[in-house]
């Protein structure tokens, strides 16, 4: 309830009041209406002329109640910062989803930037046409796809909701959205031979780097050797990984050859030669991304990493630390991995200074500029670019096509759903069974016998009066 001061005067006890601001000569009109109080100015400095338009102001607040109009209003801007408010909120306490990001950055983006001028309740099909317009420019004339529409409109209803809950609009009032944008195309990745170019090009396009740009150069290799290997998401669920989420295993494997070495002295025991394998892999506990959270609590995932992703971290420590994996998860375990040493030299006068690890700030621009100097840039069939991200769906069709993987492990391993794999992966199914489908053989069979039946041989068939008949 509103606080009563000496500067207010009641009209309508608990329900209207005429109140003086402090530094103000003009006095302001609060009423209640739906339980919520609003205010508005009732632009006078007499107090009896500022009573009289405040029972106007209450007279026509419930009359636009009534008649299913909003007593008050707001601009879309500010009802739309309350929306960000309370988004960042539950993020920031752990209970949003990872949804909320994107709501965000579409409201910031695309809604106010295009609506914000516009009262919330007066937002109609010709206000939203023009942010259609706006968002179609922002994004250099492309058509938004389906899902992008679908973001964009569930952040648009949330404005909606939090203007509605506040009396700034009515629900008659809501635009009713539906989201027909281009559907998803396929996902592009790299074939089985670009993925050999991209590993043995590395080595080289480090060295011809500038002294200054080779450590950096050196942990994009170990950023898409990992990747690769694991098919987790580029960007933070890789670069915000620190060395006490990854857990490494040796699980070694000997196997007997059956071929016998007969000893040179005296010992006539022999022995049989054996074949070791230590087989390293790591678990990498992915705690930020898509499916960080489950009803508001952190659960995270956790990944395998085989041996391309072992030796990976196995250069970053050394590189770093100047110590093997182990040494470093178990002396800094809350450090982050996916750092560099900053270059140091008399030019930039860091000589003898500590040696920092800098976080990447521009891998994504570094690994398209490797992807051009190799021709791998733009995938020759689509004519699409391949940014990092594509790392992730080489990584699902490789283990599909031929390592077999069922797709309920990749589920679990890349934090995605049966769904999504069945959506993007489905033209995997037909290079599978391309062996099944082969007809050789239908064709060896068919040509077993040349000779045909007497029944199938041609003969020429005499035209009827029936024949020529039109069918009723």
């Amino acid at each position: 309830m509103v606080e009563r001061k000496a500067t207010s005067k009641s009209i309508i006890d608990g329900e209207l009041l005429v109140v003086l601001r402090e530094r103000s000569s003009v006095y302001q009109c609060h009423y209640k209406i739906d339980g919520k109080w609003q205010r508005t100015s009732t632009k006078q400095r007499d107090i009896k002329q500022a009573i009289e338009v405040a029972k106007d102001i209450y007279k026509e607040a419930h009359w636009k109640k009534k008649n299913q109009v909003a007593p008050i209003t707001r601009y879309f801007r500010d009802v739309a910062k309350t929306v960000i408010k309370k988004l960042q909120d539950a993020l920031d306490s752990g209970e949003g989803k990872a949804v909320y990001k994107d709501y965000i950055t579409a409201i910031n983006r695309y809604l106010v930037p295009a609506l914000g001028k516009y009262y919330v309740d007066s937002i109609d099909w010709k206000a939203f046409a023009y942010f259609e317009e706006q968002r179609k420019k922002k994004m250099k004339g492309k058509e938004a796809t389906k899902s992008t529409k679908f973001t964009h409109n569930a952040a648009l209803n949330r404005v909606f909701d939090e203007a509605i809950y506040r009396g700034y609009m009515v629900e008659a009032n809501r635009l009713v959205l539906k989201a027909k944008g281009k559907a998803s195309e396929k996902r592009v990745e790299f074939s089985l031979e670009e993925v050999t170019a991209i590993r043995s090009n590395f080595d080289a396009w480090i060295e011809k780097g500038r002294v200054d740009t080779i450590e950096l150069r050196k942990l994009l290799k170990d950023y898409v050797e990992v990747l690769l290997d694991t098919g987790a998401r580029a960007g933070k669920e890789v670069l915000d990984l620190k060395w006490a989420h990854i857990e490494l295993r040796e699980e070694k494997e000997i196997t007997n050859t059956g071929i016998r070495v007969e000893p040179d002295d005296v010992d006539d025991r022999g022995y049989e030669l054996q074949n070791w394998r230590r087989n390293r892999s790591v678990f990498i506990k992915i705690l930020t991304g898509k499916t960080s959270k489950k009803n508001g609590v952190l659960i995270g995932r956790t990944a395998l990493g085989n041996i391309s992703t072992v030796k990976a971290l196995e250069g970053i420590a050394e590189r770093n630390y100047g110590m093997t994996l182990e040494e470093v998860i178990r002396k800094h375990p809350q450090d982050a991995i996916f750092r560099y040493k900053e270059y140091q030299s008399k030019r930039n006068n860091k000589i003898n200074l500590p040696v920092k690890l800098l976080p990447p700030t521009d891998l994504v621009k570094l690994f398209r500029v490797y992807l051009e100097e190799h021709n791998l840039y733009i995938d020759p069939v689509t004519g699409k670019r391949r940014p990092p991200y594509c790392l992730r769906h080489t990584y699902a069709t490789l283990r599909l096509l031929h390592e077999n993987t069922k797709p309920n492990i990749l589920v679990e391993q890349m934090g995605t759903s049966l769904t999504m794999l069945q959506k993007h992966y489905s033209h995997i199914n037909v290079y599978k069974a391309a062996s099944q489908l082969r007809d050789d053989n239908i064709r060896s069979l068919i040509a077993v016998s040349n000779k045909i039946d007497e029944k199938y041989e041609y003969r020429e068939v005499k035209k009827s009066k029936q024949t020529n008949k039109k069918v009723s």
